[in-house]
């Protein structure tokens, strides 16, 4: 779960990071109440999961509280790359006399931790390390060690942190890290981190992403769940504890494992653009050990989508067994018209694998049944994936 500005501070405070004093509030007139008690100049600063607030025009400087009603009034509404303001954070303004970068994330690919830091703050990271890799320092945290003061002056060093704030930033880096590791993140970054006229180094924006795997020890991040910008079919899919993520195209898709599910949207994707574009709807992965019941509950999400056309149900029968998944795409037409929901929306489905003869036979007697052209069977990935898109293009 990808975390606010406002909450990654709040988590920033609870273990120690130095951050300036703020409110978050969804109104103009609440703006106007929080700079007159923060007072002086305040930032007003849109709150949405991305990043380029500042060059969308949604961060903006106020001199006093009315001027501060009247920046949150342009900005809470605003659309910043698809994601719509709810909230802004009113927060004191600071003087910067420079900008650091620091974070901590998990490295996959090298299957450690990694912490990045870089005297070049303010910027876009990424464009940094492209550009200038030399101004990015890179230095792998072992798990076990973690960042002790010995890791954290490495980092520091490494990066070329000037002395008057090198212990600041090496305290920084130790507490940061405590964010880290009891949060459970998987990404704590602060950019830019900042040194003040008076020479005290601050967090001013902060970024955090949690493991949602790690939910069940941390009972409290349930709060952080922004439910007013999640989109209604995840947080339906979420209900049903479903791994499921909204895309933006026609073709549903089902599948079981997460790599045959990622294999399934490359194949549409390119089936799909011989058809004039059509493109996967979603990411659906009912899992290696589904019941019916999931393959009923996963079916209802997809066909519950207005941009889905048709719907591709790829399943590999492994410890799945494909009469289960049969019986779950029976069962799921059952209750959504027992809901009064007619379904209209053509399946393929292709089983293959365990129990596949059983379940191909448990689909052929209720398509027999359903209207004409409403489930079709295919034998192969690449054509089930060509049909749906076919069956898409043509709605």
């Amino acid at each position: 779960m990808d975390l606010m500005e406002y909450q990654a501070k709040e988590l920033f405070a609870k273990h120690g990071v130095p951050v300036l004093p703020g409110t978050v509030v969804e109104t103009a007139d609440a703006a106007r109440d929080a700079a007159a008690a923060i007072g002086g100049q305040v930032v007003v600063k849109a709150q949405v999961k991305t990043g380029g607030r500042g060059k969308a025009g949604g961060v903006k400087l106020a001199e006093d509280p009315d001027e501060a009603a009247e920046k949150a009034g342009a900005i809470l509404g605003m659309d910043i790359k698809g994601h719509q303001v709810h909230r802004v954070l009113v927060t004191l303004a600071s003087d910067i006399a420079e900008e650091y970068y620091v974070s901590f994330l998990l490295d996959r690919a090298n299957r450690t931790y990694l912490a990045m830091a870089s005297v070049e703050g303010g910027v876009e990271i990424e464009q940094l390390a492209v550009e200038r890799p030399q101004a990015l320092a890179r230095i792998p945290v072992d798990a076990l060690t973690g960042v002790d003061t010995a890791k954290a002056a490495e980092i520091a060093d490494a990066a070329g942190f000037s002395a008057d704030v090198r212990d600041q930033v090496v305290a920084l880096l130790q507490t940061l890290w405590t964010v880290f590791t009891r949060e459970d993140a998987t990404l704590v970054e602060v950019n830019p981190l900042v040194k003040t006229p008076d020479g005290k180094v601050v967090a001013l924006d902060g970024k955090v992403s949690l493991d949602d795997n790690a939910e069940f020890r941390h009972e409290d991040h349930a709060a952080f769940e922004d439910k007013a910008a999640a989109d209604p079919l995840e947080a339906r899919a979420k209900e049903k504890d479903l791994n499921y993520v909204k895309l933006s195209g026609e073709v549903g898709i089902i599948g079981n494992g997460a790599g045959l599910v990622m294999s399934t949207l490359d194949v549409v994707a390119y089936a799909g653009e011989q058809v004039g574009g059509v493109k996967p709807a979603n990411f659906l992965d009912i899992g290696g050990g589904a019941s019916a019941e999931v393959m009923a509950n996963g079916l209802e999400i997809i066909l519950s989508d207005d941009e889905v056309k048709s719907v591709f149900v790829n399943v590999f029968g492994g410890i799945t067994a494909c009469d289960a998944v049969a019986n779950g795409i029976v069962h799921a037409f059952e209750l959504l018209e027992s809901r009064g929901d007619q379904v209209t929306k053509p399946l393929v489905v292709r089983l293959d694998g365990n129990n596949a003869e059983e379940g191909r036979r448990i689909l052929s007697e209720f398509a027999a049944k359903a209207p004409e052209g409403l489930i079709e069977q295919v034998d192969t990935m690449d054509g089930a994936a060509r049909r749906a898109a076919e069956l898409a293009a043509a709605k």
